[in-house]
Parts: structure tokens; sequence; C-alpha cells
């Protein structure tokens, strides 16, 4: 298993061979208390065509968490993004397509705010926002907190837990070993990483700034959203991607519906989301060419 310790902390990654030069590099970061591996279906379908990057974020999955005593911005998405700035820069990947999931989609868009040569483009999967209401942030804030404090490691012997976890954010049965890893990320994602990523990344400002980020990012950016999604609702990421050039001057055209898919695209929809990412990152190589 490669690992590249960036800022302190060693990041756990897989990275599939490479390709043609003139293509991007597909780049995947994962969502709040998950980790690279719910990309491997979605790469498989891809790395034939394209080189692949995939990494668990700074306390999550294997990668570890800041080794140091004042964490009170480490866990920010800006963080995040310069985590994967110098992420890419230490791998000499200069031609990236980000693609994030929920939370890794406000990292990719401030990634590419920050490095607009290096990234050429972004998709976020089931991914929105720009809408901060102070009641429904502060119960979703509790609830994550709880669900912070609740972990145990006893909590994986628990029958059906596992199932419970799925049920809540998905429209299609998953295989059980999905709904036991997502347990087992659950479990082992650091505390200070775990309770950081979720209460900077729900704040007013960090709510209101990111379309803002979106406005001004020259890059294609398109978002695909689950039409059954119960935690991103469709409202939230059509909200948010209206805020893009692309939005504005082709009606839409980079808001994209995922039929019958709940807040796991890339698992409940993986051949839909790899023949559409390939879709979208293709026509954009063909009208630079």
């Amino acid at each position: 298993m490669p690992s590249i310790c960036i800022q302190g902390s060693l990041h756990s990654y897989d990275l599939t061979d490479p390709r043609d030069a003139s293509r991007p590099v597909l780049v995947f970061v994962h969502g709040w208390l998950l980790s690279r591996c719910y990309w491997r279906p979605l790469i498989q379908r891809l790395a034939s065509r394209y080189q692949c990057l995939s990494y668990d974020l700074r306390g999550f999955g294997e990668s570890h968490a800041q080794d140091e005593t004042d964490v009170s911005s480490a866990y920010t998405p800006l963080a995040y993004a310069e985590d994967l700035a110098i992420f890419l820069a230490e791998l000499g990947i200069e031609n990236a397509w980000l693609v994030g999931h929920s939370l890794g989609g406000a990292i990719a868009l401030r990634t590419a705010d920050i490095c607009p040569k290096g990234v050429v483009g972004v998709t976020c999967l089931n991914s929105g926002g720009g809408i901060y209401i102070e009641e429904e942030f502060c119960r979703f804030r509790s609830l994550g907190r709880y669900m912070v404090q609740l972990r145990h490691p006893w909590l994986g012997r628990l029958p059906l837990l596992d199932w419970l976890f799925w049920k809540a954010g998905t429209e299609k049965s998953l295989p059980s070993h999905w709904r036991r890893q997502r347990l087992q990320d659950f479990v082992a994602a650091d505390s200070q990483a775990a309770l950081g990523a979720l209460l900077e990344s729900t704040t007013e400002q960090e709510v209101h700034h990111l379309p803002q980020v979106v406005a001004r990012l020259q890059q294609p950016v398109y978002f695909m959203g689950g039409d059954k999604d119960p935690i991103m609702q469709p409202c939230y990421v059509r909200h948010l991607a209206s805020f893009h050039a692309l939005f504005m001057a082709c009606a839409g055209e980079n808001l994209v519906e995922i039929p019958n898919c709940g807040h796991m695209a890339m698992l409940e929809q993986t051949e839909w989301v790899a023949l559409k990412l390939q879709e979208i990152v293709a026509s954009h190589a063909l009208a630079s060419a």
C-alpha cells in the first residue's frame, strides 16, 4: 500500500497505471466518515482509459490524523484542499480532473480554486449546498456530534447496524460487504478529524463562501446528484450548480440527475456514473484540442 507524508500526516493512496498523457488524471476525493475504497468499482471501469488516483483524507480510512496539539484549522475544506494540492505536486500530476463525493465535492472545488493550472475540471457527486438554514444546520451538527461520540469498536459486532447505516442514505440495496465497510470506516475514523471536518464544513461562513468559489472557477464544473438522495437533496445540488458559468450559459448543462439513486452514487449507479463521467471529460478534451 503506497503512502506519502503531507504536512506531517501519512496519507494512503492508490494510483493506477499511466494512460494517454493527453488525458487528465482522474482524482477521487471521498466524503465524510468514508474512505477511498468506495471508488474502486468506478475506477475499475475507468482505468483502461484514464489514470486514476484515490486517497484517504487526513484522519479517515488508512491515512493518519494531524500530529500536533493545535488542530483548530486542520480539518477545514481549505486545509484538505491544500493537502490535495501538495499531493498532486508530490506525484507530479499537472493535469487533474477532480471527482469529489459529498464533502469531497467541497474539497475538490476548493482545490480547483487554489490550483487553477493543475486542475482542469471538477465533477461533484452527491454534493451541493450554498443555502444556510440555521435551525437545520444546528440539528445536523448536533446529530453529527452525537454520532462521533457514539463510536466504539463494539458497534461493529451489533447485528443489523450495518444495514441501518445504508438504509438511511441509499435508494438501492447494496451487497453486505459494502455495508460492513461503511460501519468499519465509521468506527475507525479519527475523532478529531470526524468532528472537525463536520463542524468546519457547516459553518455559516463556509456554506455561504462555497457558491463564491463555484462562481469564480474558470474550469468546467459538473454536479451529479441522485434523484432520491435524502442527504444532499436535488434542490441543494441545483442551487450550487447554478453559480457556475456553464449553468448560466447553457441552461443547466452542468447539472446531471442520476436516476433511482440515493447518496452513494458511485456504488448505487456505478455504470451510469462511469459512462457519464467519461462523456463529460471527453467532451472538454475535444473542446480544448
